[in-house]
C-alpha cells in the first residue's frame, strides 16, 4: 500500500498516511479541519539491471576497423 504525504494549507501541519490507489485523497486537515495538499516527492521506484537505459539497446559497436 503507498504511502502519501500531506501539508496542510493554513496550519502547515504535515503528515504520512497509507491508502489504497482506489481511495480519495484526503482533504481536511485533522488538526484544524481546513484544506490540505498531496506532496509529492522522490519516486520510489528503483531500476535494476539491463535495458533500461539508452545504450543498454543498442548494439556494442565493433572497434575492428577492416
Amino acid at each position: 500500500m503507498p504511502t502519501y504525504s500531506y501539508v496542510c494549507t493554513s496550519c502547515g501541519h504535515t503528515f504520512d498516511t497509507h491508502q489504497t490507489f482506489s481511495e480519495e485523497a484526503l482533504t481536511e486537515c485533522p488538526k484544524c479541519k481546513k484544506e490540505l495538499r498531496k506532496q509529492f516527492g522522490n519516486l520510489g521506484v528503483s531500476f535494476k539491471g539491463t535495458g533500461f537505459y539508452k545504450n543498454d539497446s543498442v548494439p556494442a559497436r565493433s572497434s575492428d576497423s577492416d
